[in-house]
C-alpha cells in the first residue's frame, strides 16, 4: 500500500484544509495514459472502491487502478519559496 512521508502528510493536510468536509482528502487516480501518470484532485470523500491511506491526520484516496501501481511506493512532497507544492513518488525501502 502507498505510504506517505511526513512532508507529504503535511502538504495533504494543508491542501485539504480548503475542503469544508471532515472526510476530505486528496484523491489519486490513474490518468489512463503512461505519459501523464496519475491525476491528483481534492475530494470531499473517497469513492466506494477507493483505498484510503491515512498518515498523521492526512487522508489520501487511491482508485483501484492506481492502487495496484502504487502498492510499493512512497508519496513525498516539497514546497517551494512561493508556496507551490510538488508531489513525487519514490520506491519504498525494503
Amino acid at each position: 500500500m502507498l505510504t506517505l512521508t511526513e512532508n507529504a502528510a503535511t502538504a495533504v493536510k494543508n491542501l485539504t484544509a480548503q475542503i469544508p468536509a471532515e472526510t476530505g482528502g486528496i484523491r489519486i487516480s490513474d490518468s489512463g495514459s503512461p505519459e501523464t501518470g496519475f491525476a491528483l484532485a481534492l475530494a470531499e470523500a473517497p469513492q466506494s472502491e477507493d483505498a484510503v491511506v491515512e498518515a498523521d491526520g492526512a487522508r489520501v484516496f487511491v482508485d483501484p487502478a492506481a492502487a495496484l501501481a502504487l502498492d510499493d511506493r512512497v508519496l513525498d512532497a516539497q514546497v517551494d519559496g512561493e508556496g507551490a507544492i510538488s508531489f513525487a513518488l519514490g520506491v519504498r525501502a525494503a
